[in-house]
């Protein structure tokens, strides 16, 4: 098998001949290439040469695609600063008053550089690869996070509380669902192997299992079904300790769930099990990035105890890796994979 056959032995539940590994791993690779996030973020070529040689040293599997935190964002109106050595942020939203709502226009997401940055990186990478190592396409924000950048995380956290703007707050995210859609259209067209978001502000830290499925799951699931209907597997990220939302998370139809390392893997394990593909978990920062090798060792093989029992695995880190991230703590994960 290759890496492109590994991961979607995994999604589809066939048993692969090894654990295979994708790595979140795009602020480690770009400082290990040597790009700044200025001179990444604005060249398709450097951000796939930047995974060409990132898979070249460690010799994973499939690559994810992530430019920045914040451009499907920008492409709908969202104001975003771009430092030069950081990843881009949002200190504002672009709707002032959710009543404005009804008279947005209909997103048009293709028309932003940005989004066209992201899409010609993955028809590189795949030019580059072929079928060898699986590309996996990021779309960046899911539905709910999406509003919640165009409302700002304060004012959104209101609105949903809101009855009387109830009406306003769920025709944003059909709004969102509509943009994401385009961009996870864009991707496919784009060759990616298969798609993903992420909708860390729809986890327990922000709101109640209860609002996750009123408010965020249906956009999710709006999305994943725009990614079957693509004939594309999908992912789906969601930060911070996601136990108390398992049952409802799988229930979204995702083909993969990349989960933060506060969740409980043995739970995780147990909801999952032979239904979803589990995609994570070491901790990117207290094991990956400042640990020792024998920490990473420790955790990676306790993970690999648990999910070894299901060809429905992915090894990944729980979210992004930290750009200072030590190869070797990497490399460590990785050889500890390869013994399994």
């Amino acid at each position: 098998m290759n890496g492109y056959d590994r991961i979607m032995a995994a999604i589809r539940g066939q048993q692969p001949d090894r654990v295979p590994v994708m790595l979140h791993n795009f602020m480690m690779a770009m400082k290990e290439a040597g790009y700044s996030h200025g001179e990444y973020r604005k060249d398709p070529q450097k951000v796939a040469d930047t995974f060409i040689q990132s898979v070249e040293k460690y010799e994973y599997d499939g690559v994810l695609v992530d430019i920045d935190t914040a451009t499907l964002a920008g492409a709908v109106g969202v104001p975003v600063d771009y430092p030069e050595d950081e990843v881009a942020r949002c200190h504002e939203g672009c709707i002032s008053d959710l009543a404005a709502v009804p008279d947005l226009a209909p997103p048009d997401v293709e028309a932003d550089g940005q989004i066209q940055v992201w899409l010609e990186a993955v028809r590189l990478l795949k030019a580059h690869f072929g079928d060898e190592i699986c590309v996996r396409g990021n779309c960046d924000q899911a539905p709910f996070s999406l509003a919640s950048m165009m409302r700002t995380p304060q004012m959104w956290m209101m609105d949903l509380m809101d009855e009387d703007n109830r009406h306003h707050v769920m025709a944003l995210l059909d709004w969102c669902a509509e943009a994401t859609s385009q961009f996870i259209r864009l991707m496919a067209e784009s060759g990616a192997d298969m798609l993903s978001n992420g909708d860390s502000p729809a986890g327990p830290a922000m709101i109640s299992p209860a609002m996750y499925e009123q408010f965020a799951m249906p956009g999710e699931m709006k999305v994943i079904d725009e990614s079957h209907a693509l004939g594309l597997p999908y992912v789906l990220h969601i930060c911070g300790d996601t136990t108390p939302i398992l049952d409802r998370i799988v229930r979204t139809g995702a083909d993969g769930l990349e989960l933060d390392y506060k969740t409980d893997t043995q739970k995780a394990f147990d909801v999952l099990n032979d239904s979803v593909c589990f995609v994570g978990n070491i901790d990117p920062s207290g094991v990956l990035a400042l640990g020792t090798v024998q920490d990473v060792e420790r955790e990676t093989a306790a993970l690999l105890d648990i999910f070894t029992k299901t060809p429905r695995f992915i090894l990944n880190a729980g979210c992004a890796l930290p750009p200072d991230t030590p190869g070797e703590n990497l490399q460590a994960m990785i050889r500890v994979a390869r013994q399994y």
